[in-house]
């Protein structure tokens, strides 16, 4: 080998390293807030009580055959494609609580590293907008706040399909980028993926469908490749048929809890979506509106400086668009229909926040000091109100389990009201306290693990009689029995659990009490003779 071939390779192999170099480093950069938000999220994984809605997710997917399609059909075939992966899970590995929530735990993992890719797509189709925010500080930001966040890292630890349905609409946006900005075989692989992640998100959670019309209204601002994108949301609502079939079988009365939406709902919406608490599963802390107050300037201000930007990339309008659209659609739909706002459909654009406050804080425009400063307070604030989260249970049905095997003697009898109540109760009945307890309402083995769903049933007059002259001693567990305020069916359920209570503390000497939780507290009366 000659001296000028030598001094020629020297330089590509410089180039080949310093590309590899960079590689690991741009690979780093989102290993890192995977990394944390694994720690988060698998920290205390199963120290917080089963609540209802999890031990529904456990009832549901053990059953089998037409049982499991029935259960599924009961609860309007929302979740259809979450209680079938938690069914073969459960046959497999069984229900214990790591088993069942550690999908949700890595599908928030997942959820962070999306975010991260998608951080490094906010830059125009040239390459050249924001290299410093893309190539460092934007996608580890961007992650980073994505991690530390209280309702991620808290639906992360949670037997339902929220976690896996933010992964698969993360994934939604990511391909949709990719179908309208990449050309050839790349854009038909990203329309694909589109497809997919969108009608798997969409069978997690029905509420994942509110994402479809803020993409394509961010669309109108590039119009890139109209055939493919009309296509690929084609196929999106061929696919979603059948949940609109369940969902019209079963109507809107499983939401007959909700209330209309009035301003301090959707305040406490606003601090779900900035991360800055969650209203009423845990109690502020002494920077929540802190938190709420320094999330929310931030937003507006970066909100305004996309509106303004009108060159290089569509994607900061697309993920404004991700945030805002989902979040007034449910507020007009509860307010000219059926009330849908749920904290936890504001889920949907919590990914959104860390993108935009990302995008504002490292935007080349902004000082490096200055930024880096900002998302130093803004990981701080939010860590303050993950912390006190950690083994805290809002609804604490292991709690009242533990109360009442530590005072259950043989022969006592227990009823729930709702008996929903039974599902959660029956997860953590042990052996010892299912031998000395007789189901009463309902009247169902121990042995058998079954769905009871939004049963608000009473016993009737003769019923009662005979259960109070069975049961010298009566546990009456209670919890999401309705509210003195709330929806006129709401109102009513909670006129029938007065009524049972009642009538049962007229059969019966005294009764004790005790609660558990705050959120949907669980209240535990013990009548006896």
């Amino acid at each position: 080998m000659t001296t000028e071939t030598i001094a020629a390779a020297v330089p590509v192999a410089s180039r080949r390293a310093g590309e590899q170099t960079r590689a690991v480093r741009a690979w780093a950069r989102i290993a890192l807030p995977c990394a944390l938000a694994a720690g988060l999220v698998l920290y205390q994984l199963t120290s917080r009580s089963l609540w209802l809605d999890e031990a529904a997710s456990v009832s549901i997917a053990s059953q089998h055959g037409h049982a499991l399609s029935h259960a599924i059909s009961h609860d309007g075939g929302n979740m259809l494609g979450y209680y079938l992966f938690l069914h073969i899970l459960i046959g497999a590995f069984g229900d214990a609580a790591a088993v069942i929530r550690l999908p949700s735990a890595l599908a928030t993992v997942a959820t962070v590293a999306l975010v991260c890719l998608i951080a490094r797509r906010m830059v125009d189709r040239r390459g050249v907008l924001a290299q410093r925010m893309v190539g460092r500080r934007g996608v580890l930001a961007a992650g980073l706040l994505a991690a530390v966040s209280l309702p991620l890292v808290f639906w992360g630890q949670d037997a339902r399909g929220y976690a896996p349905m933010m992964t698969f609409i993360a994934a939604s946006f990511l391909s949709f980028i990719g179908l309208v900005d990449d050309d050839g075989a790349r854009a038909r692989w990203w329309c694909a993926a589109y497809v997919a992640s969108t009608v798997l998100a969409a069978y997690m959670s029905f509420v994942a469908l509110l994402v479809v019309p803020a993409q394509l209204l961010a669309w109108l601002w590039s119009r890139g490749r109209p055939r493919a994108v009309v296509t690929a949301v084609a196929a999106i609502g061929v696919c979603s048929l059948p949940l609109a079939v369940l969902a019209e079988r079963r109507g809107s009365g499983q939401l007959f809890w909700v209330a209309a939406p009035t301003w301090k709902g959707i305040g406490q919406m606003a601090r779900w979506l900035t991360s800055a608490g969650m209203p009423p599963n845990f109690h502020p802390t002494a920077t929540t509106v802190v938190t709420l107050v320094v999330s929310l300037v931030l937003l507006a201000v970066v909100g305004i400086a996309v509106i303004r930007s009108r060159r290089g990339s569509w994607v900061p309008q697309l993920i404004a668009a991700w945030l805002v659209v989902p979040v007034l659609l449910s507020i007009a739909e509860s307010f000219a229909g059926q009330p849908i706002l749920l904290y936890r459909n504001s889920l949907v654009a919590l990914p959104a926040v860390a993108l935009l406050l990302a995008w504002g804080l490292m935007h080349p425009g902004v000082p490096k000091w200055l930024g880096l400063s900002g998302l130093g307070v803004l990981l701080a604030l939010r860590a303050l109100q993950l912390g006190p989260s950690y083994g805290i249970s809002p609804e604490n049905w292991k709690g009242a389990a533990s109360y009442v095997s530590a005072r259950v003697q043989s022969g006592d009898c227990i009823a729930f009201f709702p008996s929903d109540g039974r599902m959660p109760f029956g997860y953590y009945a042990g052996s010892t306290l299912s031998a000395s307890l007789t189901p009463v309402l309902p009247a169902a083995s121990w042995s058998a693990t079954r769905p009871f769903v939004e049963q608000y049933t009473l016993p009737s007059a003769s019923r009662l009689a005979a259960i109070a002259a069975a049961c010298p001693r009566l546990w009456l567990i209670a919890s999401h029995y309705g509210a003195r305020n709330g929806s006129a069916a709401s109102r009513a359920n909670y006129a029938h659990y007065a009524g049972l209570r009642g009538a049962l503390a007229s059969r019966y000497a005294g009764h004790a009490n005790a609660t558990f939780g705050w959120a949907r507290p669980v209240r535990v009366q013990l009548f006896s003779r």
